[in-house]
C-alpha cells in the first residue's frame, strides 16, 4: 500500500474554515479520482500552534501508478483551489510513504 501524506500547517484565524473545505470539498475531490480508497486527517501533537495548528492527511492507494497517474492528472489543478481560497494562510508538503 502507497500513503500520500500532505502536511498542512494553517494560520490559526483560517484553520476551521480550511478544514471544512478539506472535509467537505477538497477530500472527496480527491477520492472522486478513483486513484485512492481511503483517507485520514490528524492533527500533530506537540507542535508549536502558535501561527496556527498543523494536520496530515493521509490518502491511501494500492499502487504509486495510482499515485503518479493523480500527480500527473490531478494534483496541480486540485491544489490551486486551496491557493485561491487560502493564499498564503498556510503551508503544504508532501512525503510518499510505502507500508512494510
Amino acid at each position: 500500500m502507497i500513503i500520500y501524506n500532505v502536511t498542512v500547517k494553517v494560520a490559526t484565524d483560517t484553520h476551521l474554515e480550511w478544514l471544512s473545505w478539506m472535509r467537505e470539498e477538497h477530500i472527496p475531490a480527491i477520492l472522486r479520482t478513483g486513484l485512492f480508497h481511503d483517507f485520514r486527517i490528524c492533527r500533530l501533537l506537540e507542535q508549536d500552534d502558535q501561527e496556527g495548528p498543523t494536520y496530515a492527511i493521509q490518502y491511501f492507494t494500492d499502487s504509486l501508478e495510482n499515485y503518479n497517474t493523480y500527480q500527473e492528472e490531478y494534483a496541480q489543478g486540485l491544489r490551486q483551489r486551496g491557493y485561491d481560497l487560502f493564499g498564503d494562510r498556510f503551508i503544504a508538503f508532501n512525503t510518499v510513504m510505502q507500508v512494510v
